[in-house]
């Protein structure tokens, strides 16, 4: 079971690779173009976009894996 997770997880690591060099030279001429603020600015921006969906997603994994364990004690409680 841990070798299916880890090629599953190898596998969707792989497949993410593409989208690393999907930077637009305009954005990134623009970015590298502002002052030292702006550049600390645009990192923060970042990270305030990134914050609210990784925690949705780790909410709903959560969930789902407490739900799953207690479907599991259900069901061998009967």
């Amino acid at each position: 079971m841990k070798l299916r997770t880890a090629i599953l997880v190898l596998g969707f690591l792989v497949s993410a690779l593409p989208a690393f060099g999907q930077s637009c030279a305009m954005c990134y001429g623009s970015a590298q173009s502002t002052s030292s603020e702006g550049q600390k600015a645009i990192n923060k921006g970042v990270l305030v976009l990134l914050v609210p969906p990784i925690g949705c997603l780790t909410l709903g994994v959560w969930t789902a894996f407490r739900y799953s364990k207690l479907r599991d004690v259900e069901e061998g409680e009967c």
